[in-house]
């Protein structure tokens, strides 16, 4: 058997690597809920599985989200991650065809130049050289773009990268030496015994004619073996952890699981499989206006995965998802943060005991208001006029004032006293028999829509007022004027709704497109989300937001949600309206109706023209 003394490193560091990652899945997997569990033993045998490895091409190996935030940046992740991959395939077949067929120890492959110098007797070894050397070239490369990186990230889209733990710095040393190490021991081998191609032999010779490469080819392998044993070891508990968990969070996720309410295995998963590459430190809002540059979400779940929490990371944040979109991983991290919240809070401190039930109106719909468009009552009074003028038999459930949907209570991890508001709102839902519920506030819509579990369709006013256009419902005029839709955080990433505003909007006015749109739109800055942030700070963030969205001088800013109109009204002197206003104010009224419908049959007509959560691409 082939062997030397040098490939211990190299040996004991894989060993090790596999039985810590092997206990870390075991125990993620085992503390996953029951029916978490058996979600994942359904979904091993089937399509999805097949699904998972494509994604794992796609994404673990080709990072082709990361390419999409900058081709530079994929490039280097793609040339570590599939470069490496590629020398350890090819390296493999290039032994076992050496071999004939024949498996031996695992570090012979890693090692094979050593063992096998210059295999003249091998058919294929100028081919194989020549390959090898051009995959080297090809992970080299990524290399010297991840320590360009280092010096100058604005160069690879990155305005500011993450600060290290020790175990990242000695992961992240070992991982920069482990390859020109390589090329460099290869080279030595290849100047003082023969063999390698184009860049090793080339290399080999210029090296040799001044060096004494017989004595130091040897020491490089030494040095290339513990680089890499070193790298195994440190992995764990670094950064680079991703590297496995990544490929299981593919598996999970493909197989329907997800995060939930409390922390799970799950969440572990989660937690590890961040490569704290930084994206969304440049996403972050609180970063790039508020200049607050210590609570995003790298930080926050690297502390979390250490045990090293600061409660001020999951309260400073706008909970606006824009993390969550850009991260090449697909991390849950607003779950995340609600969960670190929702561990903080204080057990229950108001019942709401004093609050007596409201009176039931029976209705086709129910619009419920909310307590910010309360707080902007040109909105609530939109709403009722277009409800009258499409001839919708509504209740206004909220108009004499009423309950808190809960949300707010939610995100501050109050979740005892949300379940309660939202016990006495369901039943008095209930009691209507309404066919569908209407709300113009985002934050209202998603508690309603994801968290109430109702028998009826919820819908955000802007898929409401749709489906009266689709039914004739509703007359607009065409007004001679411009604007820029801003769409809501809870609205766009939060409910995936996109298409029904613009849909409505197109039919009023000229719509002109911001940089940050859709997916990538900007919070307005006065979430309810963040309970830490200062008034001061959330101006600045406003006033970015406010600033890009009207960087094509529109002469109306829409947007479709109460608590961002209110927020813009503070900084903007380009009019800020609801959606609702805007309909409203082109609404054409309807003296020369037709032959009216059942009222039965006009409320099915409109509700079976909607989709709840229709998405679609922005063009």
């Amino acid at each position: 058997m082939l062997f030397d003394w040098f490939v211990l490193p190299f040996t004991l560091g894989l060993a090790y690597l596999l039985v810590v990652v092997s206990v870390k899945f075991y125990c993620w997997i085992k503390a996953l809920p029951y029916s978490e569990k058996q979600k994942l033993k359904k979904a091993i045998f089937t399509t999805k599985s097949l699904i998972s490895f494509k994604e794992i091409v796609m994404e673990s190996l080709l990072h082709r989200k990361i390419f999409k935030v900058n081709p530079l940046l994929g490039y280097m992740h793609m040339s570590l991650a599939f470069g490496w991959l590629l020398l350890i395939l090819l390296g493999n077949l290039e032994s076992r065809v050496f071999n004939h067929g024949e498996m031996g120890p695992p570090y012979v492959p890693i090692f094979f130049r050593f063992f096998n110098p210059n295999p003249t007797a091998f058919a294929f070894h100028h081919q194989f050289s020549f390959i090898m050397d051009l995959v080297l070239v090809f992970v080299l490369s990524g290399v010297a773009l991840a320590y360009y990186k280092r010096l100058n990230s604005n160069t690879l889209g990155l305005k500011r990268i993450t600060k290290h733990i020790p175990a990242d710095m000695l992961a992240l040393t070992a991982l920069w030496f482990i390859f020109p190490l390589r090329l460099l021991a290869e080279s030595f081998t290849s100047g003082s015994l023969g063999g390698g191609s184009f860049l090793t032999a080339n290399l080999g010779n210029v090296l040799n004619s001044f060096l004494p490469s017989e004595i130091l080819y040897y020491p490089f392998w030494w040095a290339y073996s513990v680089s890499l044993g070193l790298f195994f070891v440190a992995l764990p508990y670094s950064r680079y952890m991703h590297i496995p968990t990544e490929m299981l969070l593919i598996f999970l996720k493909n197989a329907g699981i997800e995060e939930q309410n409390s922390h799970s295995g799950f969440t572990e998963v989660e937690l590890n499989a961040c490569s704290r590459c930084g994206i969304c430190i440049d996403t972050c809002q609180l970063s790039k206006a508020a200049g607050i540059n210590n609570v995003q979400s790298v930080y926050q779940l690297r502390d979390i995965r250490y045990d090293t929490q600061d409660l001020n990371r999951s309260l400073n944040c706008l909970m606006c998802g824009r993390c969550d979109t850009t991260c090449p991983v697909g991390i849950d991290i607003a779950g995340i943060r609600q969960i670190k919240r929702n561990e903080s809070a204080p057990g229950l401190a108001e019942n709401y005991t004093y609050i007596k039930p409201q009176p039931v109106q029976h209705a086709d719909v129910i619009y419920f208001a909310g307590c910010m468009t309360h707080l902007t009552p040109s909105i609530k009074k939109a709403m009722v006029n277009i409800f009258k003028n499409s001839d919708i038999n509504f209740w206004f459930m909220d108009e004499q004032g009423s309950l808190c949907c809960g949300r707010p209570q939610l995100l501050a991890g109050k979740n005892q006293e949300a379940k309660i508001l939202m016990q006495k709102n369901k039943m008095a839902i209930e009691q209507s028999q309404a066919k569908a519920l209407v709300t113009n506030c985002p934050i209202c819509y998603k508690m309603f829509h994801e968290e109430y579990k109702l028998d009826i369709p919820v819908y955000h006013h802007s898929q409401y007022f749709a489906g009266l256009l689709d039914n004739n419902l509703l007359e607009l005029n065409h007004l001679n004027t411009s604007a820029v839709y801003h769409d809501p955080c809870e609205l766009g990433r939060g409910s995936k709704v996109y298409k029904e505003p613009r849909q409505v909007l197109n039919s009023i006015v000229a719509l002109n497109q911001p940089n940050d749109d859709g997916e990538k739109a900007l919070c307005c800055g006065g979430s309810l989300g963040n309970v830490s942030i200062s008034s001061e700070q959330r101006t600045l963030v406003t006033k970015q937001a406010c600033d890009t969205l009207l960087q094509n001088q529109p002469e109306i800013l829409v947007t479709g949600c109460p608590l961002c109109k209110k927020t813009f009204q503070k900084v903007s002197d380009t009019p800020v309206l609801d959606l609702a206003e805007l309909v409203n104010n082109s609404l054409i009224s309807r003296k020369q109706k037709p032959k009216p419908l059942k009222k039965l049959e006009k409320i099915d007509q409109v509700l079976n023209s909607l989709v709840p959560n229709q998405t679609a691409d922005l063009e």
